[in-house]
């Protein structure tokens, strides 16, 4: 059971520290021999390309098992996959899945809409959330709520979850959860009534996928990029709030390019990530590592010449940003 701990302040790296040389993984290697359990997301021989260019392969082949209760955390250069592996395990539509399969409760995810992953619990916390203009964040928050629990009751998807005469939460006991989630981000209880995203700093975008995420409890979130454009002070709030919710029921897929958001939710796995595939996996040290020496020398030791390791960089689709 992983252990809820208070924040600690960052952790200043020094070039005397002791950092392991990071497991350079062999894809072979990776590729799980049994379809997991009810606790397992299970990634396996994913290649995805973007629908606008289908002659260019962004992933070519993550192999990845995540439990409940891990965090692992996704880093790599711009351009290395990161986002489209996010957005293509939720159900882009800016992305088409050419091979693989990702498992999630029995069920291969990538045959369901976005919609129906979302019911099973899977969770995507975007890095550009986009602006929803007359839809009040608790309006959005007390329908997505009632179609999460429809979900857990295996209801009707045609149902409307704004009907509130099955299975919906009572104001009540809506605007009572509300107030807790919000404290725990230190959000005021005006928050509730803004337009979803609108007019919103950075800071204030980021803590409300984290409000999201916290109201609708899911077993599975995909972070992407949670710390960019984050100052120190709304990075810890929102690292908080994260590390409030780690429980040995939710899987986190932490994905970033800097270790800083590392000193503040501790990962127990570390992946690279470079040219669409898993190149490295290790510890917290490998992030430590990667912090003091920059991506070259691991991915060197991936078998990347060192003249070709900017060329595999290409910039993720224009779209790539868009719900």
């Amino acid at each position: 059971m992983k252990t809820i701990e208070t924040v600690p302040p960052p952790r200043t790296v020094s070039q005397a520290d002791t950092v392991p040389q990071a497991e350079i993984v062999p894809q072979a290697d990776t590729v799980p021999t049994s379809a997991g359990d009810d606790r397992e997301l299970i990634i396996r021989d994913l290649h995805v390309v973007p629908v606008a260019d289908r002659g260019h392969e962004i992933l070519s082949g993550i192999d990845l098992t995540v439990r409940k209760g891990q965090v692992h955390a996704i880093m790599g250069r711009n351009g290395s996959g990161k986002t489209t592996l996010a957005y293509a395990l939720m159900g882009h539509p800016a992305y088409e899945v050419t091979r693989g399969e990702v498992l999630w409760k029995g069920l291969d995810v990538l045959k369901l809409s976005p919609d129906k992953r979302a019911r099973l619990g899977l969770f995507l916390a975007f890095q550009y959330p986009t602006a929803i203009p007359g839809l009040s964040v608790a309006s959005f928050l007390r329908t997505a709520l009632n179609a999460r629990r429809r979900g857990l009751e295996g209801g009707d998807s045609d149902i409307d979850p704004s009907d509130m005469t099955r299975g919906g939460i009572t104001m009540g006991d809506f605007r009572r959860l509300m107030r807790e989630k919000m404290a725990l981000l230190k959000l005021e209880d005006s928050f509730a009534a803004r337009y979803v995203n609108e007019g919103f700093s950075g800071g204030e975008k980021k803590r409300l996928e984290m409000l999201q995420m916290a109201v609708l409890q899911p077993e599975f979130a995909i972070l992407d990029e949670t710390d960019s454009g984050l100052d120190i002070d709304a990075l810890r709030i929102v690292a908080e709030g994260v590390n409030a919710q780690l429980s040995p029921d939710l899987g986190v897929l932490l994905i970033t390019h800097y270790q800083r958001l590392l000193n503040y939710i501790t990962p127990d796995v570390v992946h690279v990530l470079a040219a669409g595939r898993i190149v490295a996996s290790g510890g917290r040290d490998l992030a430590l590592r990667l912090e003091q020496e920059g991506y070259g020398p691991i991915l060197q030791e991936a078998g990347f010449a060192p003249h070709a390791m900017d060329e595999f960089e290409a910039p993720e689709p224009p779209d790539a940003t868009t719900h």
